[in-house]
């Protein structure tokens, strides 16, 4: 049996995960352990005013982020089409508006395929019916990308996924804005009701 590895080259503390959809974008958090990630919130997407991008950036500052994970919706042959660049688009938008507060926090693009399916079984396996899911369904699919991300960082004992950039800003090697990027392969706007009832499969 293979022991998890030790905590190596990824930041320790809390973490937000991201679903990003057209109408609603989903938040999840993890303790500062990483060790589970639980749901959050959900918020209306306003992608005229970016108002929801906002909020998250200002709950990474009063949560004390240490790193957000944004998912990255590829098909099952790893293709990325429309929804992963407006994925894309939205991690690099965050990194801007917490550029723009003085948070250094990166954001980072993982793989979140089949989150949503997953997020709708488990709401199943916990009893909650159908008509009802859609109020909670994308901070559950958050929730799910969070534990993918720190669980691969615990496993692995290094960074996993891709870092994102604003448009504007240099990365590392300062040549300005940045083209999409893939992942690594070594790896105010209503907001709805925060859920109630639901914990995750095991842990009732």
């Amino acid at each position: 049996m293979n022991e998890a590895a030790v905590p190596g080259d990824y930041p320790l503390g809390v973490k937000l995960g991201v679903d990003v959809g057209t109408v609603r974008v989903g938040v999840a958090v993890c303790d500062r352990d990483g060790i589970l990630a639980t749901p959050l919130r959900t918020l209306e997407r306003n992608a005229k005013k970016n108002t929801d991008v906002r909020i998250i950036a200002a709950l990474a500052v009063e949560l004390g982020v240490v790193e957000i994970f944004v998912g990255l919706p590829r098909t099952m042959k790893g293709e990325e089409h429309a929804s992963a660049r407006m994925a894309t688009d939205y991690a690099k938008l965050l990194a801007g508006k917490l550029g723009e507060s003085g948070s250094g926090v990166p954001v980072r693009l993982v793989d979140e395929r089949l989150s949503t399916v997953s997020a709708h079984r488990h709401l199943h396996e916990a009893g909650m019916s159908s008509r009802n899911h859609r109020k909670v369904v994308d901070q559950v699919a958050a929730a799910g990308i969070l534990q993918h991300a720190i669980d691969m960082q615990k496993a692995r004992g290094t960074e996993v996924g891709s870092r994102v950039y604003a448009e504007s800003a240099p990365g590392p090697t300062g040549d300005g804005a940045h083209a999409s990027p893939a992942l690594d392969e070594h790896s105010a706007p209503r907001i709805l009701p925060k859920m109630e009832g639901y914990s995750e499969p095991g842990q009732q």
